[in-house]
């Protein structure tokens, strides 16, 4: 048999977003031209004789950090390594970066044996949220309507790289809403609802306070007209967790943020919700 690894296309993309729905993650309808976007080069695929089995995403940004995704075998070939074929593929193109992962339970002992140390646990909570309106001197907005420097420059507040290639199609693709909380001119939340095969995915949400970010889920639930949400949440983040609870959302689903190197300085309390499980 032949068991050749190349660069993605387009389709294989789409592809991999599909397996993902397979396997249970409930990618957004439309995530993987985001995805593909940001960096086209970071999407491999295994092909046994010709046909697709096996995949995993390295997206670089910046200079120093990567984040690894979309590591799926096809359940017909698991048990006879070309699984870890692609993975260590994906991670000499990481080669000299730290690098990232949201870890499935029953991966995270693979994962650490090739270096990676859990930071902290992402708790997929879903439910119908509750209706909210901002705190006093709040008003919220449709993000697309905000300056994209000013957008750029808060989202890097919670993420370890400038991510512009990134953010600007995730915020203006079809089938997803887009808001800001603002506060005495500046911004003081963000948040992102997107349609998928299940409950719609909230991601990122960032916001100044629990009430703040409260107001976002609310609202983006209700511009999308989505009857059930989920957002991933860092449980390290406990005010996150309460705001959670108090929004009427449930534990869902976990998986382990994870790190090569150095845990990334960023504003942990602002982050209610993580963008994605495959690209951070």
């Amino acid at each position: 048999m032949s068991f050749e690894i190349a660069v993605g296309s387009a389709d294989d993309v789409a592809r991999m977003a599909e397996w993902a729905n397979d396997e249970g993650w409930n990618p957004g309808n439309t995530d993987a031209q985001a995805f593909f976007a940001t960096d086209p080069g970071a999407f491999h695929i295994g092909r046994l004789d010709g046909k697709p089995v096996a995949c995993v995403s390295v997206v670089k940004y910046g200079a120093g950090f990567g984040f690894l995704g979309f590591y799926i075998a096809r359940p017909e070939i698991r048990g006879k390594g070309y699984g870890i074929q692609v993975w260590d593929a994906g991670m000499r193109r990481m080669a000299g970066r730290n690098v990232a992962l949201e870890g499935v339970v029953a991966q995270q002992h693979n994962y650490r044996k090739s270096g990676f140390r859990t930071i902290w646990n992402t708790v997929r909570h879903e439910g119908k949220p509750a209706a909210l309106a901002p705190p006093a001197g709040v008003t919220l907005a449709d993000a697309r309507g905000i300056a994209f420097d000013k957008l750029a420059a808060y989202d890097r507040r919670f993420f370890p790289e400038a991510r512009d290639s990134f953010l600007a199609p995730w915020i203006a693709l079809r089938e997803r809403q887009s808001m800001v909380a603002v506060r005495d001119g500046s911004l003081a939340g963000f948040g992102v609802i997107r349609a998928c095969r299940a409950a719609s995915r909230i991601g990122p949400l960032y916001a100044a306070s629990p009430e703040i970010a409260l107001a976002l889920v609310s609202a983006l639930a209700a511009k999308a007209g989505a009857s059930t949400v989920a957002v991933d949440i860092p449980d390290n983040n406990k005010a996150a967790l309460a705001m959670a609870e108090q929004a009427g959302l449930k534990p869902a689903f976990e998986t382990a943020r994870m790190y090569t190197g150095a845990v990334p300085e960023i504003d942990r309390d602002g982050l209610f919700g993580v963008t994605s499980l495959e690209l951070g």
